[in-house]
């Protein structure tokens, strides 16, 4: 039985999500090492911008919004013991943040590359559960204007 339902207009993309994001808060989170918070902070982001788009995750900030949250997880991962999870990130990330060189949104994107270029091959010739490669580990900062580009 094939059911008749009335057409429905879809909803409008729920782009106020890009207006409420706090990219200060972001960079305060990344800048100070919480990076399973800020993941969370960027799916949960990701979601809500996806869910009414007509593009889903083919949206151009949508697809930002999750590379950014890959970067973050493989961060996360290496300092966490899981060097496998950490490099399959990793390469997401780098494939996907390309798109975006060398700004999208006010994101400084290639100091964030550079960072995810640097970490590959160290933690590449590690066992999957080996320690992080970098002692003290640091990445570069996240650096953002707040302004749209």
């Amino acid at each position: 039985m094939i059911l008749d339902l009335p057409a429905q207009a879809l909803p409008r993309p729920d782009r106020q999500v890009l207006s409420e994001l706090d990219w200060s808060e972001i960079a305060a989170l990344w800048n100070n090492n919480e990076l399973g918070a800020l993941h969370d902070l960027l799916n949960a982001r990701w979601a809500r911008l996806i869910r009414n788009s007509v593009l889903g995750s083919a949206d151009p900030e949508a697809a930002f919004l999750q590379a950014l949250a890959f970067a973050t997880l493989a961060l996360f991962f290496t300092q966490n013991r899981n060097q496998a999870g950490a490099l399959l990130l990793l390469d997401d990330a780098l494939l996907a943040l390309g798109r975006y060189r060398p700004r999208f949104l006010g994101v400084q994107v290639d100091p964030i590359i550079g960072t995810l270029q640097a970490l590959r091959p160290l933690i590449a010739a590690l066992p999957a559960d080996g320690e992080n490669p970098m002692f003290p580990f640091v990445y570069a900062k996240f650096e953002h204007s707040g302004a749209s580009s």
